[in-house]
């Protein structure tokens, strides 16, 4: 399982990580910044944990990020 960590009030609304993984990742047309779809808000990140086979897309997405607010990682037991 991986572990995807957002800073939603950080994010600049750029939309790359929507074009990494749509999937994953909606623009919210109320103020323009992205949503990490499914997640749940954990103080001012947003997390979801998702199977392995997403990872490669998201990692994508956080590299695309030029604000690096987009953390993919290996979840920890």
């Amino acid at each position: 399982m991986i572990e995807i960590t957002y800073k939603r009030k950080d994010c600049i609304g750029c939309g790359n990580c929507l074009d990494a993984a749509p999937e994953y990742w909606k623009m919210d047309g109320q103020d323009g910044l992205a949503s990490l779809v499914g997640s749940e808000q954990n103080n001012d990140n947003c997390v979801l944990v998702i199977d392995d086979s997403a990872e490669k897309e998201n990692l994508i997405a956080a590299d695309a990020c030029p604000i690096n607010i987009i953390r993919v990682q290996k979840q920890k037991y």
